[in-house]
This record gives C-alpha cells, structure tokens and sequence, in this order.
C-alpha cells in the first residue's frame, strides 16, 4: 500500500490513480503544482485534522507600546486618515475624516484562527498573598476535612463570577487575511517584557508533519481536481480522432470529475468540518 511521505510522493500517488504511467496524463507541472497548492489549503482550513490547536507566547516590544498607545490620541495609536468628500445639496461639499488603530500585534502566517487571549493583568481574587482566593486556603483549608467539597465548589464559581465582573477578558479581533490580532486594551499600561498567552489554531506543515500527505480525504480530493484540470485541458478537442479511431472526451472526464469533487466536499461538510456553534448540542 502506497503510503505518500513527501509532495512528490502524493503527486505519484494521485498521478498513477488517473491511470499513469499507462495513459499519458496531459497536465503540466506548474498546473500540478497549483493544484496540490490549492488542495493543501482547503484541507488546513476546512478539515479538522489540518489544524492543531496551540498555546502560542509572545512578548511584548517597546515597539508594540509606542504602536498601540499614543498620548495625543487617548492611548489608541491612529495610522491612517481616511479623506471623503460628500457634496449634499444646500450644505455644499462635506468632508469627512476616519481613522484606523494601530493596536495590533503581527502574528505568523500559520495562525489560521484565535480563540483568546489569556488574562494578563492583575486580580484581587486570585493575585498575590492578599488576594481572597490567598485567604480562603490559609484559613479554611488548613487541614483536609475542614471545608465541604461542594461548599468549596460553590465558593470557588462565586468568586470566578467576582473576577469576571471586574477583570473581564480582553477584546480581540484577527482577521486570518491580515494576520493581525487587535487587542483593544490600555496599552499605556502595559509594561515592557509581559508575556500573552494566544489560545490559538495553526496549520499543519505537510514538511514538518509528513503524515498529512498520506490523508485520505486529501488524496481523493487532489486526484479529482487533477482530473478535472485535465479534462479541461481536453475538452478544446473534443471531437478530435486518434490512430485507431480512439476520440477524444474531455468533457466527460470533466463533467466526472465535477461529480466526484461535489461529492467529496459534501463528505468535508458532514464529515470532517466542525459545525458552526450554532448548530452544536
């Protein structure tokens, strides 16, 4: 049983179920190249096994600071002034002035979504010796049986409802085009050398985990769009006779291809996509 181990491997792969090296499979290269491109991408940002979910550390820069607060606009860096010029009947020519924060941190390509952020900042529940969370241990935890676990239990959901009401979590946006996370909080008073703990999804890179090559939806998925580009490279000579009386199908070979793709997506939908949250439960 072949079992692909590299990018070459599973263009063989996919190239010998068209039926090479018996038929002569007429795709180029770069086409192929393309392909596999595009089948690699749908299957890190569809199918949930092309994704790992990752707890990524970064440490905050003097850069990030001076970019994300800025004393003349309220603690909000703005870097870019947007002009329009509106001409309304009996006001004449209004013109309007909008702006876009700099409050972002740069993240790797390979970052495909983010969950959150962890909290950074100081609490009063659970912070320091002083803290009550501090407090319920040094006073009524003292030996095992003192305290009823499910009192406990209660104590604990309270005072994590404190600590949310007054530490809530921080705002973020990221978008995966822009591999930009926006953290909408005081950078002023943030402090040089603070970590952030991203809860985050990475792709997986086939050349590190070489296990993604040997998938079974992505080998299906990459040899039918192999088939489909090669019928339609076919398809302007349709008609077209060979020695022998053999005549040429591309848009059958196309219109199969077509067929097998929206059967496989629909398994990606059913099968290996998560569902919206919606539609969990």
């Amino acid at each position: 049983m072949s079992k692909p181990a590299s990018r070459q491997d599973l263009i063989d792969y996919c190239l010998r179920r068209l039926g090479a090296p018996v038929l002569e499979i007429n795709l180029a290269d770069d086409q192929i190249d393309d392909l596999v491109d595009d089948a690699l991408q749908y299957f890190q940002e569809r199918h949930f096994d092309g994704v790992e979910r990752m707890y990524l550390k970064y440490q905050l820069t003097q850069a990030d600071i001076d970019r994300g607060s800025a004393e003349k606009t309220g603690g909000v860096g703005l870097v870019t002034t947007t002009g329009t010029s509106t001409n309304i009947s009996g006001l004449g020519t209004i013109t309007s002035n909008f702006y876009e924060t700099s409050n972002f941190i740069q993240v790797p390509d390979s970052v495909i979504g983010i969950e959150k952020v962890f909290k950074f900042d100081t609490s009063s529940i659970s912070q320091g010796m002083f803290s009550i969370k501090y407090q319920l241990f040094l006073n009524d935890l003292y030996y095992f049986n003192s305290v009823d676990l499910l009192q406990y239990s209660m104590v604990k959901s309270y005072l994590e409802d404190i600590d949310f009401l007054l530490s809530t979590d921080k705002q973020i946006r990221f978008n995966k085009r822009q591999n930009r996370m926006y953290l909408d909080i005081d950078w002023g008073a943030q402090q040089l050398g603070n970590f952030l703990i991203i809860d985050c999804y990475r792709i997986l890179d086939p050349n590190t985990f070489t296990n993604v090559y040997n998938d079974s939806f992505l080998k299906k998925y990459l040899t039918a769009t192999m088939k489909r580009q090669w019928g339609q490279n076919l398809i302007k000579f349709r008609g077209v006779k060979l020695p022998g009386g053999i005549e040429l199908n591309g848009r059958e070979l196309y219109e199969d291809a077509e067929r097998e793709l929206a059967d496989i997506k629909q398994r990606m939908a059913l099968d290996y996509e998560l569902p919206p949250y919606d539609f969990i439960g």
